[in-house]
């Protein structure tokens, strides 16, 4: 009774703000088991993201308590006569608005009041299948509980992203890479089958086999086709430590030409590989010893000055070797053979040995340090790129070395790593370089009102559109990771020659644009069903 009244509030709250056509009884006749609601602050966490960019409130919420709440929820949007758009929110951590939506609903996905609620669509819990090595995780699940859940066996995922507390819906919406990415591919590589409710509000299983130009077309869709109620997610043996090290490069030829090298090395065994191969660029004395370099001893500083940096700026390979406590009287020696070929300054090897699962968690102790100083809830206008490869110096020069150079003092790191495209699967809705490898370069900084204007929302976002305009002019056909665009010109020029498949798949799977409005590729049709014959 307590939630037909709860809906009835809600219904009459869409009337009056956008007079909704839909029969009210229609929605009174979903029976969700989870809940729809316009509590204020339901509605205020559903309007912000971690971006704190933009803000949309929605005009209610859904707590889903299975696939099944999704599927009627997104049913009743298609088929009303006038309609409105359904936005999958995970745990919120999108940048530009992508989860959010001013004229319809948001389904919080992640850490719903009905998480606990066992059903046909969505387990209370991750459930491992330890001998087919594989386990199933309901759309909304974080990383950081698969990982929790998976360890119990024994096992874990093989591709991670950097940071855990993110929902498996949403990383899998846009690619989830990290240093494994070379070896692995991202997350979207490693993905059995999933569960899909299209924007006909039908929901769908499907896999290589089954279904697959959706299955393809969910995957790196950015949420555009269908949202991810359930995912059966690939499997490893799981390490138990990790040797974590870090070297310092002055020559950025000698960096990426050894990065380079190390993700060639994916078909070897894995005693002659590391297992994650990331990096980053150093342009100023804090960052090397902020808090995601927190790795350096603070009682030690490294200072740019000491070790000769090229026009002020360094550059850090971060690299690591998974290993076994029985097997740990040999990862020395498997460590100093890799070392031995690469070409970092002699006197920068810095070294720690953790566990596996504390490596992998490792961004989630900045963050509550972040928390604690109130750094962490600030605006964060972050910009992804892939680069080619063929283009990497080029973009060092003109960005590390030119725009941001050691005149900006930055206010987080600035992520560079290399990946191999024949581990990303072209059938994805994923656009990369066409280029046997490129690079992901991250500018992750944050927003800060502290008077200094390098570190002021304005600087940062400026600065991030001359990185684009250089590229531009330079030539470099960089693509957006997480991309963020506000004309549909734009997307197509995005997409490139997948704009063509892109936009089929939209009329296939959500013909009347309802979902992912927040990420501004297509505007919303609301009309009824029976008009779409003549599109």
């Amino acid at each position: 009774m307590a939630t037909k009244l709860l809906l009835s509030f809600a219904i009459c709250r869409l009337i009056v703000t956008v007079g909704l056509t839909l029969d009210p009884t229609e929605l009174l006749r979903l029976r969700v088991d989870g809940y729809l609601t316009v509590d204020p602050s339901d509605v205020e966490t559903a309007s912000l993201d971690f971006g704190m960019l933009t803000r949309a409130e929605p005009l209610a919420v859904l707590h889903p308590a299975s696939a099944q709440d999704v599927a009627r929820l997104v049913k009743a949007a298609y088929r009303s006569n006038y309609g409105f758009a359904v936005s999958a929110r995970g745990h919120g951590h999108s940048i530009n608005g992508q989860a959010q939506t001013s004229n319809g609903m948001v389904i919080q996905m992640s850490g719903s009041r009905g998480s606990g609620v066992a059903s046909a669509g969505k387990p209370s819990q991750p459930r491992v299948w330890a001998r087919e090595r594989y386990v199933d995780v309901w759309g909304g699940e974080l990383w950081i509980d698969v990982l929790r859940s998976t360890l119990e066996y024994g096992l874990a995922p093989k591709s991670w992203t950097d940071y855990l507390y993110l929902s498996v819906g949403g990383t899998l919406s846009n690619a989830g890479i990290s240093g494994q990415t070379f070896n692995h591919g991202p997350q979207i590589s490693n993905v059995h089958e999933l569960d899909v409710v299209t924007g006909k509000g039908e929901l769908v299983t499907c896999s290589e086999d089954q279904n697959p130009e959706l299955f393809h077309a969910v995957l790196g869709g950015l949420g555009q086709f269908g949202i991810i109620t359930r995912a059966r997610i690939s499997l490893e043996p799981a390490p138990q430590r990790v040797r974590w090290i870090r070297v310092l490069y002055s020559n950025f030829s000698a960096f990426t030409r050894d990065q380079e090298y190390l993700i060639s090395l994916h078909a070897q065994p894995a005693s002659q590989k590391f297992d994650y191969v990331e990096g980053f660029v150093i342009v100023d004395e804090g960052l090397i010893n902020n808090w995601r370099s927190s790795f350096f001893s603070p009682r030690n500083p490294v200072k740019i000055s000491s070790v000769g940096a090229n026009e002020g700026v360094l550059y850090c390979l971060e690299i690591t070797k998974n290993y076994h406590e029985s097997s740990a009287d040999t990862i020395d020696q498997e460590v100093e053979s890799l070392l031995k070929k690469l070409n970092f300054i002699p006197t920068t090897v810095f070294t720690t040995d953790l566990l596996y699962v504390d490596f992998l968690d490792r961004v989630h102790k900045a963050e509550l340090k972040l928390r604690s100083k109130g750094l962490w809830e600030v605006p964060h206008p972050w910009l992804n790129l892939f680069v080619p490869k063929s283009k990497i110096a080029d973009f060092d020069k003109g960005v590390f070395k030119d725009i941001l150079g050691n005149k900006t003092k930055t206010s987080g790191p600035i992520l560079i790593y290399p990946m191999n495209k024949n581990k990303w699967d072209h059938r994805s809705s994923v656009v990369t370089p066409n280029e046997d490898v490129f690079y992901l370069v991250a500018f992750l900084r944050s927003a800060l009102d502290n008077g200094e204007e390098t570190q002021s929302l304005d600087y940062l976002t400026n600065q991030n559109r001359q990185i684009l305009k250089f590229c531009d002019d330079a030539g470099i056909n960089v693509k957006q990771y997480l991309p963020h665009y506000a004309t549909q010109e734009e997307w197509m020029d995005h997409f490139g020659n997948e704009w063509d498949r892109f936009y089929q798949r939209k009329i296939e799977f959500d013909p009347r644009h309802i979902l992912a409005s927040g990420q501004q590729i297509f505007t919303p049709t609301f009309h009824s069903p029976s008009s779409m014959a003549s599109w």
